[in-house]
């Protein structure tokens, strides 16, 4: 049995794992999806990136977990992987789901073309809005997944966005998976390539689009699954 903790990118909490959960449970795993603050059923809560990293280290030291599989989606490989760092031995291994990865000094925002989001958190008093069905297009999902989603979303905190990420050393001494779902990208990010050339980086790859949870969640559900007992 592995301790999962899963948290989601941007907009979404705890409940865009359901599916991906169950099947973990249905596994015999405990998986531990987070809602991070001033998301989803945490909204009105403020928040700042080293608000989300705190949000994480405390829900493994409040469970006690040991060995745990640190899960990061999209947005938040940045606060996931900086706490991998934090939580020192209770750390088996931190799974990256076509997310960006924390560089230090550097915000999510950072990087690239981001002046648009930029200007739309400055519109929308500090919140990144939620978008619509288009922003979903050709990644693998159904018009029900899409509505999901949609229903999900909460606006996103800004400051998280553009605060930057504090590592306390390099990030290619993780023991760390990154998952590349195809239909968004075929390569990895540059920094990401970069760091899947350290042995302790392993590459998994995805024929789907960047919400896997939503359009295969059996199917990642059995990569966590199989993560957890390669590394046991």
């Amino acid at each position: 049995m592995t301790d999962f903790v899963l948290v989601a990118g941007a907009r979404l909490g705890a409940s865009a794992w359901d599916e991906v959960a169950a099947e973990l449970r249905a596994a015999g795993h405990e998986p531990r999806p987070l809602s991070l603050s001033g998301l989803a059923e945490k909204r009105g809560v403020p928040a700042g990136q080293q608000t989300h990293v705190r949000d994480i280290v405390d829900e493994v030291e409040r469970l006690d977990l040991r060995d745990v599989v640190l899960v990061g989606h999209s947005y938040s490989g940045v606060p996931v992987g900086q706490a991998a760092q934090r939580i020192g031995d209770r750390l088996r291994r931190v799974v990256f789901v076509d997310s960006s990865v924390p560089v230090d000094g550097e915000s999510f925002l950072d990087g690239w073309p981001s002046d648009d989001v930029r200007r739309t958190i400055e519109e929308h008093g500090g919140f990144w809005p939620p978008v619509g069905p288009e922003h979903y297009a050709d990644q693998g999902l159904t018009d029900e997944q899409i509505s999901r989603i949609i229903d999900r979303s909460t606006p996103h905190p800004g400051p998280t966005l553009t605060e930057p990420a504090v590592l306390t050393g390099p990030l290619d001494k993780l023991p760390a998976t990154y998952v590349k779902c195809l239909l968004d990208d075929e390569e990895p990010m540059p920094v990401v390539a970069e760091l899947l050339k350290n042995e302790s980086w392993e590459l998994v790859e995805m024929d789907t689009g960047h919400w896997p949870m939503f359009s295969q969640p059996r199917e990642l559900a059995g990569i966590l699954a199989e993560v957890g007992a390669a590394t046991s």
